[in-house]
């Protein structure tokens, strides 16, 4: 009886195994459909959605000549709001660097009461509209807000000045670096941290010596699209800024502001700036993708 079982259980499996092989082989016009379908639709969305707009955005810049274009750039609301970005940009992303890296160790390497609730918190602003979150600041820290009397009594602004714009683009850009690393920590595993806390290392040279090595490009990665969507968020800094000229505009809300008042060239120049840094944004997401594959197969 269990011979017979055994006969039946092998014969079995090549049986199951070649089910499988005939329901992934599809014919060569499923093959073709499929892959076609694919093309066109990358192709349709990178020509009209990406390179024409693009294109637009220059020709427009550049339609009265290389001085217009240069002297936009050159204005000062211009000046102010790319350096308001930048600023903006500086102290957001070294924070989200922070959270990221403490959230994801806490998250990969610790079993606590709440991790599950703390994951689903780093996702909250891929959830909740931009503008939403503008307002749930305002609401808080504007007129009508709990903390108003407080920080109107000792002269501290958040609404309408660079702290809201500042708490707008933590939230909407705070799960980036998180979601890189909680991944990539979580299959390399924590035994070569194990082996150098028992070979004596200490926390702070285990986490340079080891950890961050490990998880450097994917820390990279983390940090290029989050100083990406710092720089290019538009929906919760429009309803904190206020749309000062010259104090709370950043560059996008600037592109805004010019192109609403039919100043067309300025608005396209600024607005080039930022297709110049999504450009490099996205040179160098490739370039940190390579070589996180690169060490994965070294590893």
């Amino acid at each position: 009886m269990s011979s017979l079982t055994m006969d039946s259980s092998v014969q079995a499996v090549p049986v199951h195994t070649a089910r499988l092989r005939a329901a992934q082989d599809e014919g060569p016009a499923v093959k073709a459909l499929l892959i076609g379908i694919a093309l066109l639709f990358f192709v349709l969305f990178f020509v009209l959605f990406l390179l024409l707009p693009l294109i637009l955005v220059f020709m427009t810049a550049f339609s009265r000549g290389i001085m217009p274009y240069l002297s936009a750039l050159s204005e000062s609301d211009t000046l102010h709001a790319a350096s308001l970005t930048v600023l903006v940009a500086v102290i957001a992303v070294p924070l989200n660097i922070a959270f990221g890296l403490a959230a994801s160790w806490a998250i990969a390497r610790f079993e606590f009461r709440g991790k599950s609730i703390l994951t689903t918190l780093i996702d909250l602003p891929f959830s909740v509209s931009p503008v939403i979150a503008g307002l749930m600041f305002l609401l808080i820290f504007g007129r009508q807000g709990p903390f108003w009397d407080w920080l109107d009594a000792n002269n501290i602004r958040i609404v309408f000045a660079l702290p809201g714009l500042v708490l707008a683009t933590l939230f909407v850009t705070f799960p980036f670096v998180a979601r890189e690393l909680i991944p990539l920590m979580q299959m390399q595993g924590s035994e070569e941290e194990q082996a150098a806390r028992v070979l004596g290392a200490n926390g702070r040279q285990m986490f340079w010596r080891v950890t961050l090595p490990k998880i450097k490009w994917g820390l990279l990665y983390g940090v290029i699209l989050c100083n990406a969507r710092a720089m290019g968020e538009f929906g919760a800094v429009s309803v904190l800024s206020g749309h000062i000229r010259g104090q709370t505009n950043t560059l996008p809300l600037h592109v805004e502001i010019e192109y609403n008042d039919y100043h067309t060239v300025d608005a396209f120049a600024a607005a080039s700036v930022l297709a110049v840094l999504a450009l490099l944004t996205l040179a160098l997401k490739l370039w940190a993708e390579r070589k996180m594959v690169q060490d994965g197969h070294r590893g």
